[in-house]
């Protein structure tokens, strides 16, 4: 398979949090890297561009109700390096009763 792009982490920052995750979201994490390596145009649901910064992207995994963030950027072209990342619960809507 030919990749488009190159993932690489950044120190150990995002390695210490994937390690820590079940093996679902591990598995899911894994298939976004490889949509990410495989895409030409990825969609913004999986990778996008932050607002209001210069370079600064976001990997996004949902996976059991759970929204998963991964810090990244490129260096030289097409390698993607990921850094921090955090867990943010999804907040379900609350019925009007």
């Amino acid at each position: 398979m030919s990749y488009i792009r190159q993932v690489i982490a950044f120190k150990k920052y995002f390695l210490e949090f994937y390690s820590s995750q079940s093996d679902k979201v591990q598995e899911k994490i894994e298939w976004t890297l490889e949509l990410i390596r495989t895409t030409q145009q990825v969609p913004e649901k999986y990778f996008r561009h932050m607002e209001g910064t210069k370079g600064l992207y976001e990997v996004r995994v949902e996976q059991g109700g759970n929204i998963y963030r991964i810090f990244s950027f490129f260096d030289k072209g097409n390698l993607v390096v990921l850094g921090n990342a955090f867990r943010r619960k999804v907040r379900k809507r609350q019925e009007k009763r």
